[in-house]
């Protein structure tokens, strides 16, 4: 592809773009969301139609008009919502719309089972091909889809976020049948978020930013911080974006909290203006902690203080009107109301200031939640656009912005760059210095070792429903907040197992 242009109404998505695929190779593109690379694979697959530049297959000029004529030429796309009829079989999905007749023009279903299970097993596969894809796991779906391309005599198969929904094991078992599509000549475009996967399968990794391809990466030399850099155009140093802020007074206390099987003597202090991070491996307790303190999840036992004055948190609602807000983990679940707009899922947490004999003002409403949104940089048409229309990174922005609403003292939040672009995680560390600036106290939940050390001022590290570690993060190494993480040589997390079993 040489010097790909395409327009939007307002929008030039891509700018003049190079890019090509060699036989047998893996060639990742990356970028944040909206920077352009979904546009340059559409284009590939006959999605959308260039305004300028060429597409050259195989040394021949090509026109790519439609998705029919790209899979003629031999370019299958995977999309990252599969396109399968669950109700029918696998191999009524792998040749779906282009069944095998037999005597009489009827379709010879033995023909296409026996065909399916060539395909199926030429990439390892034991699948029943009279199985129905409802009956299948996600991944066993995805590796379906790969048939399919290969029904189609696919010589390039573009690959959009393939392990966003497999488990460790899947992705494993992908990756070794994108080994064998490369030994037999085929060439992937493989998109994804995931720099460790992209680092482990991509011979070559192109990195769109702002509708430019502005630089390509041979496997062998490309590093995380590299990727970074390129997707942000900054040094990974400038991309943990931390103040140093004079931290007040503690305004938030927790005492020997606890909650039977789940956590044990949790004690912590949060100050006006600090960042206290709390981090662990999966299952530590974090996130359950955070949730019983804003009122969500009951605790057994154990003190809450909050400017010196012990609380009692039943509820949410509780927390929200002694100005504690709240980012959960489940941002979709728990987070948004997602069906609704930008403007109700902002305005929701301060209806009732916004409300005179019942009703709405209107007016103070809209320049409130257009304030948020200008604020946060939350990228929207209008805040009428339903808020599931919008990318990971702008509905959690929105999902951050209807507690500004509030004016937090405290704002805890749980996980709130997972899921998300680089882009999008720079701009929410910015957000969270700003709100240091402005005095609120922080609780930053992350499983994320290096973005925990990188803007924490101080650091709790979890195992196994207990704080194993308490540190400075200026004053500690990863080395010891791992064995912190892993209960390496603590004697508590023995004393917690034996308690939560009685």
């Amino acid at each position: 592809m040489k010097g790909i242009s395409k327009a939007f109404p307002g929008v030039q998505a891509l700018k003049r773009v190079d890019f090509n695929l060699q036989r047998g190779e893996v060639h990742a593109l990356v970028g944040e969301n909206g920077a352009g690379k979904s546009t340059l694979v559409k284009i590939l697959s006959g999605v959308y139609k260039k305004d300028k530049g060429d597409i050259v297959l195989n040394g021949t000029k090509v026109e790519i008009g439609t998705p029919q004529v790209a899979r003629e030429l031999g370019i299958a796309t995977i999309y990252q919502e599969l396109a399968m009829v669950p109700q029918l079989s696998v191999a009524e999905n792998i040749f779906l719309g282009r069944p095998i007749f037999g005597k009489f023009h009827f379709i010879n279903r033995a023909a296409m089972e026996e065909k399916a299970k060539v395909l199926l097993e030429s990439l390892g596969v034991s699948i029943q091909p009279s199985k129905l894809v409802e009956d299948l796991s996600i991944g066993q779906r995805q590796l379906v889809e790969i048939a399919k391309a290969l029904s189609l005599d696919a010589k390039i198969i573009v690959m959009d976020e393939p392990t966003s929904s497999l488990s460790q094991t899947e992705t494993e078992y992908l990756f070794k049948v994108i080994d064998r599509l490369k030994s037999n000549g085929i060439s992937i475009v493989y998109i994804s978020h995931r720099f460790e996967e992209i680092l482990n399968v991509a011979d070559r990794i192109s990195v769109i930013r702002d509708g430019n391809n502005v630089g390509t990466l041979s496997g062998e030399s490309a590093t995380h911080e590299k990727i970074i850099e390129l997707m942000v155009g900054r040094k990974i140093e400038e991309f943990y974006i931390k103040v140093n802020v004079d931290s007040g007074e503690p305004i938030f206390c927790v005492e020997n909290l606890w909650r039977k099987g789940v956590f044990y003597d949790i004690s912590f202090a949060v100050r006006e203006g600090e960042i206290l991070g709390i981090t662990g491996l999966v299952g530590a307790g974090k996130s359950e902690v955070v949730r019983s303190i804003f009122g969500l999840d009951p605790f057994d036992g154990g003190k809450i203080l909050f400017n010196n004055k012990e609380i009692f948190i039943k509820s949410p609602i509780n927390a929200r009107h002694l100005g504690i807000g709240f980012l959960p983990e489940t941002r979709k679940e728990e987070g948004l109301m997602l069906p609704l707009s930008v403007r109700r899922n902002i305005s929701i947490t301060v209806l009732d200031s916004l409300c005179k004999w019942g009703l709405v003002n209107k007016i103070n409403e809209v320049q409130l939640v257009e304030n948020y949104v200008k604020t946060l940089k939350v990228k929207t048409p209008t805040i009428e656009e339903i808020t599931v229309n919008l990318s990971g990174g702008n509905q959690q922005k929105v999902a951050i912005a209807k507690w500004l609403g509030i004016m937090p003292k405290l704002l805890i939040l749980d996980e709130p760059t997972k899921g998300i672009d680089v882009g999008a995680k720079s701009e929410i560390y910015a957000l969270i210095s700003e709100l240091v600036k402005n005095k609120v106290g922080i609780i930053l939940v992350s499983s994320d070792l290096d973005e925990v050390m990188a803007i924490s001022d101080r650091l709790i590290v979890m195992h196994e429903g207990i704080i194993t570690g308490h540190f400075k993060t200026k004053e500690v190494s990863k080395i010891d907040v791992l064995s912190a993480a892993t209960g390496f040589n603590n004697s508590q997390t023995s004393i917690f197992s034996d308690t939560a079993a009685r």
